[in-house]
């Protein structure tokens, strides 16, 4: 545990955690039966960790954070008590720990953010309520390719009120679940340095609030859908580093809300379609090079 404070423990608002061979420190044994009102809270374990490793009540908590050491680790049963969590950030030490209990988190209304990190994510069938509340999700360097995979709920249903999802180098992303794009609220997709990543649905073009489209560094990518120029509110989008990308969707002109577009380092992009004259004399256009 970190002691750099000299508050009583129960009087934190900040309770950092070392958690070594399953045994919880003297000073946290008397508070397991008693609330600790810290409101945010980082618990660090070794690979020694049961599965069954702590019991604590933390109901001021906010922010949670867990860091681990094994391939294989269970959400901790006292999340669900923490009714007033926001933001829950796992990070595993290993590359593509299994992560399970993941159904836990349905039943946290008040959750807003998830950060994971080398995680392997389950199916999101297994989360039995919806995360009502969740409006930002990032992803680095997790396997997710079966979170949305034979989903007994809709992806929309499941994230009713997602606005900014962030996926990087995760290396089994090939095609985006079309059923993303039936999240009316997202206003922000960036997906990038998934070097796998060869097609994105058509049905992309049903995220009509979305502002920001981050493609970076998808090499693999050859295709926008035409369906793009649906997106009225976008005014981000960065193809930068994808090399593979030869044209851009014929109507892209219909952006006309597009400000800033990144096209730097896209090799094989040699021409420009004819309503790209259409866009905002404003736009701010980063290319490396000259294209017709």
């Amino acid at each position: 545990m970190d002691n750099s404070s000299q508050e009583p423990i129960r009087q934190r608002k900040r309770l950092f955690i070392n958690l070594s061979r399953n045994e919880l420190p003297e000073s946290l044994k008397e508070f397991t039966e008693q609330p600790v009102r810290a409101r945010l809270v980082s618990i660090s374990t070794d690979e020694m960790i049961s599965s069954n490793w702590l019991d604590m009540q933390l109901p001021e908590a906010e922010v949670l954070v867990l860091n681990f050491r094994t391939k294989d680790y269970a959400l901790p049963t006292f999340v669900v008590n923490m009714k007033k969590l926001k933001v829950l950030i796992a990070t595993s030490s290993l590359n593509y720990a299994e992560l399970s209990d993941f159904q836990l988190l349905g039943l946290l209304t008040n959750l807003k953010t998830i950060k994971l990190e080398r995680i392997s994510i389950p199916s999101l069938s297994e989360t039995c309520e919806p995360l009502r509340n969740l409006q930002k999700i990032s992803l680095y360097m997790c396997r997710f390719a079966e979170a949305f995979r034979d989903c007994s709920i809709q992806i929309s249903d499941l994230l009713p009120e997602l606005r900014e999802m962030n996926v990087d180098f995760c290396e089994d992303l090939v095609r985006l679940p079309a059923g993303l794009c039936d999240i009316v609220h997202l206003k922000k997709l960036s997906i990038t340095h998934c070097y796998k990543l060869c097609e994105l649905p058509n049905e992309i073009g049903n995220l009509r609030n979305l502002q920001v489209l981050r493609l970076r560094s998808c090499t693999e990518l050859e295709i926008l859908p035409d369906s793009i120029r649906y997106l009225s509110e976008l005014f981000t989008l960065d193809i930068s580093d994808c090399i593979r990308i030869k044209d851009l969707p014929e109507d892209i002109g219909e952006l006309k809300k597009l400000i800033n577009l990144n096209m730097n380092h896209c090799s094989r992009l040699q021409y420009l379609p004819e309503s790209f004259w259409q866009l905002e004399q404003s736009l701010d256009l980063v290319c490396d090079k000259e294209i017709k």
